[in-house]
């Protein structure tokens, strides 16, 4: 039974401490949502498991006559907190994620109702006293808001924000920026096909079925030389290196001619003298 001063534990924790990808996406929803620690991320995945057991369980009964009104309040429950859409499945609710859940925090709402500037400026006005839901405080940025309450989400009646000109309260120009960012939201997921990756996100497009073939731009590889080209390559190449051989030989037997030549006319020039 335990103490009624010390509350049981209501969330599971991880059963893996040190899950890189796990850390990384709990970080991510911290910022995205402004939560105070991974605890909160934790009690939301443990309702989300909850809903997700119970809906595997309702199609392995699928014989039982009990199961259509198990079913039926299943689907209520999670239409009433608008969960989901209305004239789901219990495949809908497998389909689910943790942020599903978050989104549906006070918190959350009072951000996204254009109350706060950021989430985490939401958690402190919830926490201070300074949002309610219709006449009724709430002190809890964890609290769960039901369909018919989100239009009844506001300033207390005592808050000072309720004054236009109070500099925390934010601007006309905030509340419109995100009223159009959400209806953006809506009418992505309206106009988007199931099963079709978004091409804006991904970047890729649309590529032609019959491409013209490209031409390779490498060098192709030479031949191999045969035998007896290369024997003719080898017999030219010693002709030539043996015609520069006999070229200084034929220049110095001319020199030599030339000189034979010149002494035979000085000897004739002297013998005339």
């Amino acid at each position: 039974m335990g103490k009624p001063k010390f509350s049981s534990k209501k969330y599971d924790s991880p059963s893996h401490p040190w899950k890189e990808e796990r850390i990384k996406a709990e970080n991510e929803l911290i910022k995205k949502y402004g939560l105070k620690n991974k605890r909160e991320i934790w009690k939301a995945a443990t309702r989300l498991r909850k809903y997700r057991g119970q809906a595997r369980e309702l199609l392995a009964r699928s014989e039982d006559p009990q199961i259509k009104k198990e079913t039926d309040q299943l689907l209520q429950h999670l239409t009433r907190y608008n969960i989901l859409p209305l004239n789901s499945t219990l495949d809908d609710v497998l389909a689910l994620d943790t942020e599903a859940i978050l989104a549906r925090r006070l918190q959350t709402l009072t951000y996204l109702k254009g109350f706060a500037n950021t989430p985490e400026h939401a958690r402190q006005l919830i926490s201070h006293g300074h949002i309610a839901i219709g006449d009724r405080r709430i002190t809890v940025p964890s609290y769960r808001v039901a369909k018919n309450e989100e239009s009844m989400i506001g300033y207390t009646l005592d808050s000072a924000l309720n004054d236009v000109s109070h500099p925390a309260r934010p601007t006309s120009d905030f509340k419109s920026s995100i009223a159009e960012k959400l209806s953006e939201k809506t009418d992505e997921t309206r106009d988007k096909p199931q099963g079709k990756p978004d091409m804006k996100k991904t970047g890729k497009q649309d590529k032609p079925t019959h491409s013209p073939p490209q031409q390779s731009k490498e060098k192709q590889p030479t031949p191999e030389k045969t035998a007896d080209e290369k024997k003719k390559e080898t017999s030219s190449a010693k002709e030539v290196e043996r015609k520069k051989k006999q070229e200084p030989e034929e220049k110095k037997e001319e020199i030599k001619k030339k000189d034979i030549g010149s002494e035979k006319k000085q000897e004739e020039t002297k013998g005339g003298a």
